[in-house]
């Protein structure tokens, strides 16, 4: 699987993942279910493992932080023991949760502004899709998690279908990312699975996510969903019309 690996910063990192998990799980951030998001949290490790994503380590050594965190919290203490450690154990873990989230809100804040003063000099306004469509309902851009998500339900659904054999699939990953486009121009927005057509090889699946993953972090392809837990929609992202303003010459 040495061809298919996808560089840590789109996944930016296991921190990211935490915060993904406990907006999932709708928990308080200083009050954080250790077993549960745990449990979660190794979920997706064994869908990382099987992209091979480089620098996987990060994510193992958080998932070791993790268990010793659960151990520390559910094994029996003497009376003297809990007198002496008395905090909490998920304490540094949330204050570095809590950093990160600060830098994260910023970036984003910054990249929201960056996006509205682009706008500023285009020819005209872009319709609401609600607008052109007063049947269609709202979308929210999909998380990256999302997306590792449905990734890894497809596999478990689709690979326990499957006869057990090994089928070593050499095609390139620009390859896979040139079939999605030439999919979407051709069909229109397609449901996330419907992307992940026969045959269904552990190396092809991988190689098609990677690829998807490539073009939205491209801003080539975005997924939508109506609604956490719906289908997932990819559509093709237009280039933009260059402004007015920067047709016209300067003068």
């Amino acid at each position: 699987m040495d061809d298919y690996q996808v560089d840590l910063d789109s996944f930016r990192g296991p921190l990211d993942l935490l915060l993904y998990l406990v907006k999932h799980n709708e928990v308080d951030i200083c009050d954080i279910p250790i077993a549960r998001v745990l449990e979660q949290f190794q979920a997706y490790l064994d869908i990382m493992t099987v992209l091979d994503v480089e620098r996987v380590g990060d994510f193992i050594v958080m998932a070791g932080t993790l268990m010793e965190i659960k151990s520390k919290m559910v094994l029996p203490r003497s009376v003297e023991e809990a007198a002496e450690e008395a905090d909490d154990p998920r304490l540094e873990l949330v204050r570095q949760l809590i950093e990160y989230k600060k830098f994260k809100d910023a970036a984003n804040l910054l990249e929201v502004q960056a996006e509205r003063q682009s706008l500023r000099l285009a020819r005209q306004a872009v319709e609401a899709p609600s607008a052109l469509d007063p049947s269609r309902q709202p979308l929210r851009q999909v998380e990256l998690w999302d997306l590792v998500s449905a990734f890894g339900r497809l596999m478990r659904e689709t690979l326990a279908l499957q006869p057990q054999q090994i089928v070593v699939d050499h095609t390139p990953v620009h390859i896979y990312m040139e079939q999605i486009v030439q999919r979407l121009e051709s069909e229109g927005p397609l449901p996330f699975r419907a992307l992940f057509i026969p045959p269904h090889t552990r190396s092809r699946l991988v190689g098609l996510f990677l690829a998807m993953l490539e073009l939205t972090r491209a801003c080539r392809v975005q997924a939508e969903q109506a609604e956490p837990f719906a289908e997932i929609l990819l559509s093709l992202l237009r280039p933009s019309a260059p402004s007015a303003a920067a047709e016209s010459p300067a003068g």
